[in-house]
């Protein structure tokens, strides 16, 4: 097994996270180096993480530090440029979500992937560990049948002062609100589940929070293998939680947790007749390893080591990316949108605020609220 060379650019609050969880890969792991455009945060990092290089550019730290890999803990907007500096250079890129602000930026990795040799892949950890490996794997088998039912909740809160960053809020910085930005790796995790999504009709709104893009979405998906799944993606919601359910024909799967889970979040019901065979079909797979960082990277490196495409790389990105997208063009035209139907030339191909109607639309619905709120 070889151990990778990683640097991680950008070293605010995440990038705490991959530095404490790549101590956490049993020496599979050198952190060689680490860039900001802030030197004294740059250096107050590098100090307590014990990062012996440092730089104040990406290019600079190309050169010199050589990584194999690099992390990209970086302001959304800046992703897709690094990550193709860092492609075109040949050294492989973990981003940190979402992966490009439109799927236009998003489509640029495939030459810069051509160029370099090296492979993208996005942080999405809910898909890894032991318990997402079993559920992906019976779900759609014998023991618990195909999907039928689903939903998928990011019930958040975030307070007025979470926009004080000026690039939050923002389509121009982070190519959304919650659908973007937050609820993006639970339904992540849904598509991992149970497989590519077809069609989806949403809505979306900004109910109460100081941002130029939507504090809530909500959206009905229906999947390829016919099963139909709701989906609610909010920043308004006092009490936490992060709910996966999936009802298969004879197995209902449950996951309840906020930011991250272990295999105590998980539940598993068998229906009538079935709740035997849908335990032992359960306990019968490996169900140590929780989610989280620590368990992407691993799954990085071994497939780096054989010479396997990258987990949650570029193809898969992308699925989840583009629903995204389709699920902010159906709440802004007020129509469904069927995968595949956002291609160049759509105006939401470019952006998530589709060339400025998701802000018409946002700001129409806030002022006729006021002017009820006023009325009444």
């Amino acid at each position: 097994m070889q151990t990778y060379k990683v640097a991680i650019v950008g070293t605010g609050g995440i990038a705490a996270v991959h530095a404490d969880n790549l101590a956490r890969t049993g020496g599979r792991a050198e952190l060689v180096a680490a860039c900001d455009v802030d030197q004294g945060r740059l250096d107050d990092f590098a100090g307590k993480h014990g990062i012996p290089a440092t730089y104040l550019t990406l290019a600079e730290l190309l050169a010199g530090a050589k990584p194999d890999i690099v992390h990209l803990c970086t302001p959304p907007m800046f992703h897709i440029d690094q990550a193709i500096e860092c492609l075109e250079a040949g050294v492989h890129v973990l981003s940190e979500k979402p992966p490009a602000l439109s799927l236009a930026d998003f489509d640029r990795l495939e030459t810069a992937q051509a160029t370099g040799g090296a492979q993208f892949s996005c942080v999405f950890q809910h898909r890894f560990g032991d318990a997402s490996a079993a559920a992906r794997h019976l779900i759609g088998g014998s023991e618990f049948g195909r999907p039928l039912v689903a939903r998928c909740d990011t019930l958040w809160y975030r307070p007025d002062s979470y926009w004080d960053l000026p690039w939050r809020g923002t389509w121009n910085a982070e190519g959304g609100g919650p659908t973007m930005g937050h609820g993006i790796h639970q339904f992540d995790l849904l598509l991992h589940l149970m497989g590519p999504w077809e069609e989806v009709t949403a809505v979306a709104g900004r109910q109460a929070r100081a941002t130029s893009t939507e504090d809530l979405s909500a959206a009905l998906v229906r999947f390829r293998s016919g099963a139909v799944a709701t989906m609610i993606n909010s920043l308004l919601s006092p009490r936490e939680t992060s709910d996966i359910r999936i009802d298969c024909e004879y197995a209902t799967v449950e996951l309840s947790h906020l930011y991250g889970y272990s295999m105590d979040n998980w539940t598993v019901t068998g229906a009538p007749g079935h709740e035997d065979e849908v335990t032992a079909a359960w306990t019968s797979r490996p169900l140590e390893q929780g989610s989280g960082h620590s368990a992407q990277f691993l799954a990085m490196y071994d497939a780096l080591d054989a010479g396997r495409p990258l987990p949650a790389g570029a193809d898969s990105a992308r699925q989840t990316l583009e629903l995204a997208a389709a699920i902010y063009a159906s709440a802004f035209t007020g129509q469904p949108v069927r995968r595949g139907q956002i291609v160049p030339g759509h105006p939401f191909y470019g952006g998530m605020d589709g060339d400025g109607l998701g802000t018409r639309v946002l700001d129409a619905t806030a002022l006729n609220r006021t002017a009820v709120d006023t009325a009444v």
